[in-house]
């Protein structure tokens, strides 16, 4: 079952979906937040820069595979200039798409292992449709105060940032008993993300995987 947090997130998805609430303006230009989805975790990375230039960046990771799906997106003054999804794993696939200031597509292109393709109409529509989501989505979650944190965890409430700074979170005894029992099963040191937010602190993620190694930073948003 879905605990009051995860409950409170989606609620807060579905009411920026119907008002189109925009982000909070006094956040810093650098933000990271999140929810959980329906069979993954996603992430979100965001720049806000001079000339009303967005630049986000998604990480959906699946629960049941290594696949990795990580999604740039930029927007000028509302309108969306560029779509790059790259998708990590046993299937690689990427697709670039460009839009001029028209809101007209000049550029496409599908990667997959080994040939091109083109990028059907229907596609673009489709990508279109999630940018638009997606902005909406960190719009919410940003108004909200849903904020992302991750790094590796030292034991108990302790975490090191993917910047070295320790941190104390306020885990409750059912995420720590979870974080204890995964920390068991590998050698490695184990990996965590989490929401903050005024309704608590959510468990989004953990694995064996050293994700701070691609976690972007502000100046790679701002390029």
């Amino acid at each position: 079952m879905l605990n009051s947090f995860t409950w409170r997130i989606r609620i807060l998805l579905c009411s920026a979906l119907l008002a189109g609430c925009s982000a909070t303006p006094d956040l810093p230009a650098f933000t990271a937040s999140g929810y959980l989805a329906d069979r993954g975790a996603v992430r979100i990375w965001r720049k806000n820069s001079d000339h009303d230039i967005i630049h986000l960046r998604t990480v959906y990771t699946p629960f049941s595979t290594s696949t990795r799906e990580t999604t740039d997106y930029i927007w000028q003054k509302e309108r969306l200039l560029s779509v790059e999804r790259r998708v990590t794993g046993e299937q690689p696939d990427d697709v670039t798409l460009r839009f001029d200031h028209q809101d007209n597509l000049n550029f496409m292109q599908r990667q997959l292992a080994g040939r091109r393709e083109a990028v059907s109409a229907d596609t673009v529509a489709l990508y279109r449709f999630d940018a638009q989501r997606m902005l909406t989505q960190s719009n919410a979650l940003l108004s909200g105060r849903v904020l992302l944190q991750q790094g590796h965890w030292q034991g108990g409430s302790r975490v090191r940032n993917c910047a070295g700074q320790p941190l104390e979170v306020a885990f409750d005894s059912t995420t720590l008993a979870q974080l204890a029992r995964q920390q068991a099963e590998t050698p490695q040191p184990l990996m965590v993300s989490w929401l903050e937010a005024p309704a608590g602190i959510q468990l989004l993620r953990m694995t064996a995987e050293d994700e701070c190694s691609w976690q972007p930073t502000e100046s790679e948003l701002s390029s």
